[in-house]
């Protein structure tokens, strides 16, 4: 789910370096994207929507892991919506953490982290849901704002289902863009720390959207947005995208077209270039198995990868599928393995070229049913291929854990370099590990993910109490 966007450095104000001592220098934050105190590293966000927060069952919570030198360091940090300056109440089933979606909003040099709140209930209405803000800083997030409901939010509609963060129309500020039933919305940057955006309206012709996905497919710096949604005769999604057009008749309030791709299947999706030409791919995860209402796909699900030029994506293109049973890919396509179920885009090698992360999260591993894996496949100059495909399960050599029923390992996968060697690191979330879920991280290097060194952290670990599906969620 969701991409970002490398933004510069934010030099600090002439007021606050006359206050430092006469001799000290401090340094500017790095103005990138997941690093939450400025320190030059990413840090992890993981979202735990069923964590309780005091009595609270289910309402929510969001870990975040700062980065270092060696990867992901002790330091981390909770929040609850009980948590000082973090807008509401804690309140049951709020489903605070359902969504993530890292980015600087108000252009201070530090990044800032936008939340889903799926199920949180107004003064009249149950489960409408809501997207906050936690503010960046130099002591990493705290406190927070709402932004701004659209108007006609229905019970249980779950507003703020995903959310991405992204410049769709190449004026340097970061956008949000939130999904949920029929109220999608786009809210405009630069963001003040009260919430409030720019501006803000809803999409226009799209129908029940759950998923958000956000890049550049043009290379012209403006970021498309993807919308997937399924629709009676298309289970299995009806992709379009939404690309900055000024002027163009068809949405006049917005500046937006329209373009479909009515062979393109899927729901979780990430966008990166995986062939190094300088524009941004659509992948797209298909995890459902060929039924008789629902043709076509392949049996165990497939991605798909749709490859993006000057004119955006080619609606007519044939574009690469791949599969537990294409060449090179470990494994074997089998009923309910779920291949697709999640998705994640970034260079794990440091070759100047998007991997694409696959989560298989219903994958039997011997008795140990839906235990899950994870799937790398590696871009190159014609794309995404599976030679060299690499696989991981609780039970490779050197990863924490072990194969266990229903443990669900890759039901959220992410890939963001967190040491700053220019190789992603493969995160892995378990949403259900020891019932209430864990998060693996293999290290980045030349030939791959390595599992030298890996780490693992469980919810009881990180503090979390109830079922917290700690895992379901990393943000991009």
């Amino acid at each position: 789910m969701r991409k970002r966007t490398l933004l510069l450095a934010t030099a600090l104000t002439t007021g606050l370096l006359s206050a430092l001592p006469a001799g000290t220098a401090t340094a500017a934050p790095s103005g990138l994207a997941h690093d939450f105190n400025g320190d030059g590293y990413r840090d992890l966000a993981i979202g735990a929507f069923g964590a309780d927060a005091g009595s609270k069952h289910g309402a929510g919570a969001v870990v975040v892991m700062y980065g270092s030198a060696s990867g992901v360091s002790t330091k981390k940090a909770v929040f609850t919506q009980n948590s000082p300056g973090v807008p509401g109440t804690a309140e049951s089933d709020d489903r605070f953490g359902y969504s993530l979606a890292a980015g600087d909003l108000d252009g201070d040099g530090y990044s800032d982290l936008v939340v889903g709140a799926q199920y949180e209930s107004t003064a009249d209405k149950r489960g409408v849901g809501s997207v906050l803000v936690l503010w960046g800083g130099t002591s990493g997030l705290s406190g927070g704002s709402q932004l701004p409901g659209p108007s006609g939010r229905t019970e249980w509609g779950g507003f703020g289902s995903d959310v991405a963060v992204a410049d769709v129309d190449g004026d340097g500020k970061l956008d949000v863009t939130a999904t949920g039933q029929s109220r999608t919305h786009l809210y405009m940057g630069p963001f003040k720390r009260t919430g409030a955006p720019r501006n803000h309206f809803p999409v226009a012709e799209t129908g029940s959207t759950y998923e958000a996905i956000a890049g550049d497919l043009t290379g012209d710096g403006k970021a498309e947005r993807v919308y997937p949604f399924g629709v009676d005769g298309d289970e299995r999604g009806d992709i379009r995208y939404f690309t900055h057009d000024p002027g163009n008749e068809q949405f006049p309030e917005s500046d937006y077209a329209m373009i479909e791709l009515p062979d393109a299947d899927g729901d979780p999706g990430a966008i990166g270039d995986v062939n190094g030409d300088g524009y941004g791919d659509l992948v797209l995860g298909d995890y459902t198995d060929p039924t008789g209402s629902v043709p076509g796909g392949h049996k165990g699900g497939q991605i798909s990868v749709w490859y993006g030029g000057k004119g955006g994506v080619d609606p007519t293109q044939r574009p690469t599928v791949i599969h537990q049973d294409t060449p090179g890919v470990p494994g074997a396509g089998e009923a309910y393995d779920g291949f697709g179920a999640a998705v994640a885009v970034g260079d794990v090698n440091g070759d100047g070229r998007a991997d694409v992360a696959v989560g298989t999260s219903g994958e039997d591993n011997g008795s140990a049913t839906d235990s899950g894996s994870v799937t790398v496949l590696f871009g190159s100059a014609a794309g995404l291929t599976g030679t060299g495909a690499k696989s991981f399960t609780q039970n490779t050599a050197g990863v924490p854990g072990s194969n266990e029923r229903g443990d669900a390992f890759g039901l959220a996968v992410q890939l963001t370099d967190l040491d700053k060697d220019r190789k992603a690191e493969l995160i892995i979330g378990s949403g259900y590990e020891n019932e209430n879920g864990g998060v693996t991280v293999l290290r980045g290097a030349t030939t791959g993910p390595t599992t030298s060194g890996a780490t693992s952290f469980t919810a009881g670990g990180v503090g979390l109490k109830g079922n917290a599906v700690f895992g379901w969620e990393i943000a991009e």
